[in-house]
């Protein structure tokens, strides 16, 4: 028999005793029994709590045969409600103890976050450099044990890490994770036809969701932008241009390598969105006064609306003027870029 249907039917036998049992002491009590008596005399003698007699069985066999009968079935009910409500509070507690339900309202007050799917060593990757930028996440893993090992080696990283276990090809785990108020989804499970189901699953109810997905096979690649994949990353292929890299421009190289491995100072490439009604609409690119008072270094302009080939126009000239939707790529301290951003009027951290 199910659990709740279990509950229902020993909430039901222990109602029914109470009521037979006040019933039975009024009636062979007498007239001198008052309703309240004997609804006190059924409570006290069925939770077997040991109060002296409130309805005087002396000298009234059928009411003492009676008071036996409640006795025998009083401990019997009782014995059964507490072993049904201890099930139920232990299989509640263990599908979702008290811990997890603080920390599922923490995830339900989150906007704006990114929700990464698959926590292996590309996940790990992903959610420290999230982490390095200030910005939100969730992580989505269907093994609590491999979250928990991450967490005892890493705890600054880890440790107050939010977390939805489940699998993440399952709607109602994106939904648990938030996915009506993210920002954006991470797709890098290790198989990629799961990462092609995250990705559909996404775009279908959210089209303008950013989904990024990791595929190793180009073929796979196209297939999940077709299935509108924002973007796809193959670690293989970043790691065998990286090989390069390490070759032929090894200066280069270290210099990256210093700005994502450095943690006083965590200096990156990033953008800032011109909002809509942002005051630096309509004016030059040198009144935004990137250098001055951010301290950040403007690298080029991304200009919606324009051929592909010519969107980015790479070290712009400071006569240049701001136009609402434009993005600023800049490099600089992600402390200033912050800074920069809530005076852009940025409709999100990472814009």
């Amino acid at each position: 028999m199910p659990l709740g249907k279990r509950l229902r039917t020993a909430a039901i036998l222990l109602l029914l005793l109470v009521a037979l049992s006040t019933a039975g002491y009024r009636v062979l009590g007498g007239p001198s029994v008052s309703f309240l008596n004997a609804l006190y005399m059924s409570v006290i003698t069925v939770a077997g709590v040991g109060y002296g007699e409130i309805v005087n069985t002396a000298g009234n066999p059928a009411l003492r045969v009676f008071n036996i009968f409640v006795v025998l079935f009083g401990v019997a009910v009782t014995v059964y409600v507490f072993s049904v409500v201890a099930a139920f509070l232990l299989e509640m507690e263990s599908k979702n103890p008290f811990w997890r339900r603080g920390m599922q309202k923490r995830i339900d007050h989150l906007s704006g976050h990114s929700i990464l799917c698959g926590l292996g060593d590309t996940g790990r990757h992903t959610v420290e450099e999230i982490h390095k930028a200030g910005g939100a996440y969730v992580v989505v893993d269907c093994s609590e044990e491999n979250i928990k090992r991450w967490q005892e080696l890493q705890p600054d990283l880890f440790g107050d890490l939010l977390y939805v276990v489940g699998d993440a090809t399952e709607e109602e785990v994106l939904d648990r994770a938030g996915i009506r108020q993210a920002g954006g989804v991470i797709a890098c499970l290790p198989h990629e036809k799961d990462n092609l189901v995250i990705t559909v699953l996404a775009r279908q109810r959210y089209p303008k969701l950013r989904v990024v997905a990791r595929a190793n096979d180009q073929k796979f690649a196209d297939r999940l932008t077709r299935a509108g994949a924002s973007a796809t990353v193959s670690p293989s292929r970043i790691g065998g241009l990286r090989m390069a890299s390490e070759l032929m421009r090894p200066h280069a190289v270290n210099f990256l390598d210093m700005m994502l491995r450095e943690r006083s100072h965590t200096l990156r490439v990033e953008q800032i969105e011109v909002g809509e009604k942002s005051a630096w609409a309509g004016m030059p690119l040198a009144s935004a006064d990137l250098r001055a008072t951010f301290k950040l270094l403007p690298l080029a302009l991304y200009i919606p609306g324009r051929a592909s080939e010519n969107q980015f126009v790479v070290d712009p000239a400071y006569d240049t003027p701001l136009q609402a939707g434009m993005i600023i790529v800049a490099m600089g301290d992600i402390q200033d870029f912050q800074r920069a951003r809530v005076a852009a009027g940025s409709h999100h951290p990472g814009s």
